[in-house]
């Protein structure tokens, strides 16, 4: 099993402090790992959560710390396999891959395609890493918190 790089405190409250609100939202949680971050949003009121780790010890992690299973999915399979044959589209899609991920341009492709009129896409990363060119014309910004990056576009 990778090593787990959990997304920090600063990054976490940053990020649902950006999205403002997530209530009644459809909630896709990419590389899981812990699941802070999806947990987070059923905190905040998402209508739905969507977790998707590969790691299946990490995905049985998740669930003894969710309580009530009620539009709550677990997925534990590769993210690319999963955004090609899933039929679900979500209204915010969180992916936080490892950091040294070689596949983001088809990972914020694929992630488009499953996201519905008026969603966001926000990709975790390294900040040596420049994501703006991928979907440029739905790229809206990214914020620096140390050495990660979050990156976000909107369909629209």
């Amino acid at each position: 099993m990778k090593d787990l790089r959990p997304t920090s405190n600063l990054v976490l409250q940053a990020l649902f402090n950006i999205l403002y609100s997530v209530k009644g939202k459809d909630f896709l949680d990419l590389f899981s790992g812990t699941g802070q971050v999806g947990l987070k949003a059923l905190e905040k009121g998402a209508k739905s959560v969507t977790f998707v780790e590969i790691e299946k010890k990490r995905v049985e992690d998740i669930k003894k710390k969710i309580k009530n299973y009620e539009n709550v999915r677990f997925y534990s399979v590769d993210v690319i396999k999963f955004l090609k044959n899933t039929d679900k589209t979500f209204d915010i899609i969180f992916a936080d891959p490892p950091y040294d991920y070689k596949f983001y341009d088809k990972l914020i492709e694929l992630s488009f395609n499953v996201l519905r009129e008026g969603g966001t896409l926000i990709v975790e990363h390294r900040s040596n890493v420049d994501l703006s060119k991928t979907l440029p014309d739905y790229f809206k910004e990214s914020r620096k918190y140390g050495d990660t990056v979050i990156s976000f576009w909107r369909k629209e």
